[in-house]
């Protein structure tokens, strides 16, 4: 039995709006421990950006992610889900 690479993955170029949502919210590692916390708000965000979305302060809780040294409330007020581009 033998044991296949994995895929290859594209980057994602520098200015594209999903690499910018990533970043912003990759910022915010100390009140977002979880990785995976992280890529399920950037995919919500992006979602969001693009009109498709729920408004930041109903993803943050039907994200269901777990926060460190900040309420729901004041999360969604700060920066990762207010962007600015």
């Amino acid at each position: 039995m033998t044991t296949l690479p994995p895929p290859s993955v594209n980057p994602t170029p520098e200015q594209s709006i999903e690499k910018k949502v990533y970043d912003i919210v990759d910022k915010f590692k100390e009140h977002l421990p979880v990785v995976n916390d992280r890529y399920r708000l950037g995919f919500t965000l992006f979602k969001f950006v693009k009109g498709e979305g729920d408004p930041p302060e109903v993803l943050v809780k039907s994200t269901k992610i777990k926060l460190q040294g900040i309420s729901e409330a004041e999360f969604a007020r700060s920066s990762p889900t207010r962007l600015k581009f």
